[in-house]
């Protein structure tokens, strides 16, 4: 996945730092993007010591305190060097050990990235109409709130005027929370449109002299 690496740098400010680290190169390393706006799938295109550049699904967010997380669940505070919408290049607020970046350890199995995105819902089951929450998502599933009892492979429809039609059964339970799976998984860009679209639609606006 990763290729050698170059000796361009990952920021665009023509820094003597920046042009002195390595450069990683990456195919489709899936990250997620923290902001003030919320949290947004990207892909990790490169990688040094000091900077990383990502592309993502739309326009990517700005703002003060962001942090880039990996599938491990670790997290990296980044700031903002430039930004061409869908693309754009950070630098670490520290000096990063690139190869433990890409390998990504942890004390536990990687996991596919969750985003947390809070929503009122309308949850369908076998003829009875509950009302719940949506806490977080993933591309093959989610954790609701709903404070009636649902049983372990009960089959659901979550149901919201800002969500596609999700069917799904639950998996596990921790007194209000449930584990769902979807029947019906999202890609990576369909996940990043509809959470986007839940936290900061103007993200997904077409500019002057993009298709």
């Amino acid at each position: 996945m990763e290729q050698a690496p170059s000796q361009e740098p990952t920021e665009r400010d023509g820094s003597a730092e920046a042009r002195a680290a390595p450069r990683f190169t990456l195919l489709m390393r899936a990250a997620k993007l923290l902001a003030p706006q919320g949290q947004f799938l990207c892909v990790i295109r490169d990688v040094s010591a000091t900077g990383v550049s990502l592309r993502g699904f739309h326009h990517l967010p700005q703002g003060d305190g962001l942090q880039l997380e990996l599938q491990s669940g670790e997290r990296y505070t980044i700031e903002e060097v430039w930004n061409r919408g869908v693309e754009a290049g950070y630098r670490f607020d520290r000096e990063v050990e690139v190869a433990e970046l890409l390998a990504e350890p942890s004390d536990y199995p990687k996991r596919p990235l969750r985003l947390d995105v809070s929503l009122p819902l309308r949850i369908e089951s076998t003829g009875h109409v509950l009302e719940g929450d949506l806490v977080n998502i993933s591309q093959q599933g989610a954790c609701i709130e709903c404070a009636t009892f649902l049983a372990i492979d009960q089959p659901l429809r979550l149901v919201s005027r800002r969500l596609p039609d999700i069917h799904a059964k639950v998996r596990w339970r921790d007194r209000q929370h449930y584990g769902l799976s979807f029947d019906t998984t999202f890609n990576l860009r369909e996940l990043a449109h509809t959470t986007a679209r839940l936290q900061c639609p103007s993200l997904l606006a077409v500019q002057p002299g993009e298709s």
